[in-house]
């Protein structure tokens, strides 16, 4: 628009001083703009591209390879183009690396009319999330720079990178007291695997529950009787509020915090029990913009690079205040589901994990654990377990990276709840020893013996 002003007031003083020779080099500038107009427009709407590639969740570790093919779908050359796949300044920017990308992602290329360019990059994970990729834009405009336009193409491409798994090989399937198992004084559930002796027969008693070498010794009909017990797994709340992570050993104790979480839902898993996931973080899905998906956002021409940036980047707040719930149940996709609500988790400041008990309770099956993962113990967090000690749930506690006087004080407040099945992990090592401690019933830290719920 200020070309064509300028040349519209050179055209105007020509005619006015009539100056010929100015008037035909002013219709000349203006032919020139016109044309570049029409040409900007013209190969930017016949531009077509296409991203091809795998979107099947990752683990951390592994890649994937990203390839863009551009073509020319017009009558006339197109004699330059930049082609971008957008990806969030977020992830780009973030310390540690997140990913790492190999090859060229934006390239400057030329098309022959009906031609084709292909354009290959791969990323790497280095930690879990959940990334987005694409969508393409382009820019391309007149050989003088007098007019340019850009252009968002292609939708992008969500990938799920997985959290680690770290094995607990000291979890004995066979201890007193496994994760998720509670000893309770009604007789909710009786396991068969353990027989606490014989009575004679009631009517009404299964056969199945008939002790034929008892009834054979003594001449009268006797049943077995078994352990009043629940196996019956663990919720797992997780504290995500970013109040409890400072910035001084992020991400190290928040990737610490999930690799604990997912590492305790493999563990119930594995024995078929039911296992759950509350947190009070935000889900990364949340952040999508969405009106990035609506097809007109996709179609539209842009006049700068920063619009479409802005536009299609992931939002920086998230107003929707709610825990993020994997329901506690059995099943087969159960800790299918649980890694990938822990991929896409982020820290948040929304609300506290006092308040997330608070909501939580009511939700929460009183026949399963309910093992807290906590980077930090405050007087409220103390309380809200406690009140769920007090409404008859089993509470453990995992504390995730605590020096020495921090973990001090948090013993302090959850002793006097009392809530005594605590236990510290500060490493990956840690971890790998954490079905050992829990067994034990001692800390992963300190040589004392806490009494088991």
């Amino acid at each position: 628009m200020v070309w064509l002003i300028v040349i519209a007031i050179i055209i105007g003083l020509a005619l006015v001083l009539h100056a010929g020779l100015v008037a035909f080099a002013g219709y000349v500038l203006l032919g020139i703009y016109l044309l570049s107009r029409w040409l900007a427009r013209h190969w930017i709407t016949n531009l077509q591209a296409e991203r091809r590639c795998d979107a099947t969740p990752r683990d951390i570790g592994e890649a994937i390879e990203v390839t863009v093919l551009l073509t020319n779908k017009g009558l006339l050359p197109i004699l330059w183009v930049i082609v971008e796949d957008l990806i969030p300044k977020q992830v780009l920017r973030q310390k540690p690396v997140r990913i790492a990308i190999n090859g060229k992602r934006l390239q400057v290329v030329s098309l022959s009319p009906w031609k084709t360019k292909t354009l290959r990059y791969s990323i790497s994970f280095r930690m879990r999330g959940y990334y987005p990729i694409g969508p393409t834009m382009l820019e391309t405009g007149d050989v003088f720079g007098l007019h340019r336009r850009h252009r968002v193409i292609g939708k992008p491409i969500y990938v799920i990178v997985y959290p680690k798994v770290v094995p607990l090989p000291g979890y004995n399937f066979a201890s007193q007291r496994p994760i998720g198992e509670i000893r309770l004084q009604n007789r909710l559930f009786e396991d068969p695997t353990r027989i606490a002796g014989a009575r004679e027969y009631q009517v009404g008693d299964p056969l199945q529950r008939v002790h034929w070498k008892v009834t054979a010794r003594t001449g009268v009909l006797h049943c077995r009787v078994f352990e009043p017990t629940s196996l019956t797994g663990a919720t797992l709340l997780l504290d995500f509020h970013s109040d409890g992570f400072p910035s001084r050993g992020e991400p190290h104790r928040s990737e610490l915090a999930i690799t604990t979480t997912a590492s305790l839902a493999y563990a119930v898993s594995v024995l078929n029990q039911q296992v759950g996931l509350a947190s009070n973080g935000r889900d990364a899905a949340d952040r999508i913009r969405e009106e990035s998906l609506k097809p007109d956002s996709l179609e539209r021409q842009y006049e700068t690079r920063d619009e479409p940036r802005d536009r299609f980047e992931l939002k920086k707040d998230n107003n929707r205040i709610r825990p993020v719930v994997v329901e506690t149940r059995r099943g087969f996709n159960q800790f299918q589901q649980i890694r990938e609500t822990l991929a896409r988790l982020e820290l948040t400041d929304g609300f506290s994990f006092a308040q997330m008990i608070l909501e939580m309770a009511p939700r929460l099956p009183r026949d399963a654990t309910a093992i807290c993962i906590l980077p930090q113990v405050t007087l409220k967090t103390a309380l809200a377990m406690g009140t769920l000690r007090r409404l008859g749930f089993a509470v453990t506690v995992v504390l995730i990276g605590l020096d020495e006087p921090a973990r001090l004080e948090a013993l302090g407040k959850l002793l006097a709840e009392p809530v005594r099945d605590i236990h510290f992990v500060n490493s990956e090592a840690d971890l790998a020893h954490l079905g050992e401690n829990i067994q034990a019933g001692t800390s992963a830290t300190y040589d004392v013996d806490l009494p088991l719920v």
